[in-house]
């Protein structure tokens, strides 16, 4: 530890030690009599900026073409090929920008270096230059906002009538889900006043609704492959995020606000394994929205199916009043019957659970 310190030192005694010979450098410069000084720094700092120009450059297209695939995930939805496509539109315009700016931004230190005996000169304005660097971004830049707004307005837009229709709730710190029946295919409505997790309606599902009799809610999250699929998004405390990174679905869980998302799945979960080369792989489900200390945990795991294996498990699956039938003392009494048939309770079910 003692010759740490000492080395520490010693770096320090040296930093001091350069830093008032520049000083003294410098005030001999500012005095004009040491001008061969400035000649010979500008040239070196000129040389450097020319190959930390041509190094920079070099480095960032070598690391871009060897990790490309290697950060780039593979595209599992037909609006996801729409939005990988406008990103790399968006990356190609600013990136041919960035170099450009940059290569004339190095050029001119270097070629505009000092030299002694040479004045600058001086353009007050120049208005072709100026109306060019002002109408041809503008006409690029609404290009892309309204290619983007079309796609925006085409995953938020009112879903076909045949779409799936699932809600996912956002909550500290977990993600569930909520299906529709297959006896009526519509949720039921649900009351924030309602949610009691003791009781087990975490949904806040309002029983007095029978499109409720038949919702379900899997701890898993299954999409159809080829169907579109609406997604009902809410947060029932703080913000959330819901990201499905293969899907390209990313839409904020706003509490208070219900947001949607519409998509098409195109690659079943045994595709992807295939295509990965992973038999363990598994979509997921994502908070991208750092909503407290359990952010991290908010994972949920996700099948997409094919269309007749995803029917099959909606028909496997219990409804949420089944498991809850407690709540059945809720339904008004000339309802309870209806409720208890759309629901899949049995007679000797229910009296067995109390």
């Amino acid at each position: 530890m003692f010759e740490v310190i000492i080395a520490v030192g010693v770096l320090l005694l040296l930093v001091i030690l350069y830093t008032l010979f520049r000083i003294g450098t410098l005030v001999n410069v500012v005095k004009g009599t040491d001008k061969k000084i400035v000649s010979t720094s500008n040239k070196v700092n000129a040389a450097l900026m020319m190959i930390f120009l041509v190094a920079g450059l070099a480095f960032m297209f070598w690391y871009s073409w060897t990790y490309f695939d290697k950060y780039t995930l593979p595209v599992a939805s037909e609006h996801g090929m729409l939005t990988d496509q406008l990103f790399w539109i968006t990356t190609a315009v600013t990136g041919v920008v960035f170099v450009l700016t940059n290569v004339l931004l190095f050029w001119f230190s270097y070629k505009y270096q000092y030299k002694e005996g040479v004045r600058g000169k001086f353009f007050p304005d120049n208005t072709k230059l100026e109306m060019i660097w002002t109408i041809v971004p503008a006409i690029v830049l609404v290009g892309l906002v309204f290619t983007g707004l079309k796609a925006w307005n085409d995953i938020t837009g009112e879903a076909s009538e045949d779409a799936e229709v699932i809600e996912v709730m956002g909550y500290q710190f977990a993600w569930a889900a909520r299906y529709p029946g297959v006896k009526d295919n519509q949720l039921g409505n649900y009351n924030y006043q309602l949610i009691d997790d003791q009781s087990g309606n975490l949904f806040g599902i309002d029983v007095t609704d029978e499109n409720s009799y038949d919702d379900f809610t899997p701890l898993e999250l299954h999409l159809p492959k080829g169907k579109e699929v609406l997604l009902n998004i809410r947060a029932r405390d703080v913000l959330h995020s819901v990201f499905l990174p293969y899907q390209r679905v990313k839409m904020d869980a706003v509490p208070g606000m219900p947001t949607r998302f519409k998509f098409i799945a195109t690659k079943t979960t045994q595709e992807m394994r295939d295509e990965t080369g992973d038999p363990e792989f598994n979509y997921f489900l994502t908070c991208t929205e750092i909503c407290g200390r359990g952010h991290f945990s908010m994972k949920m795991t996700v099948v997409v199916d094919e269309i007749e294996d995803y029917e099959k498990w909606k028909a496997e699956q219990q409804t949420w009043l089944k498991l809850n039938p407690d709540f059945l003392e809720q339904i008004p009494a000339d309802k309870r019957e209806l409720a208890k048939i759309k629901a899949g309770i049995e007679n000797n079910e229910l009296e067995a659970s109390f």
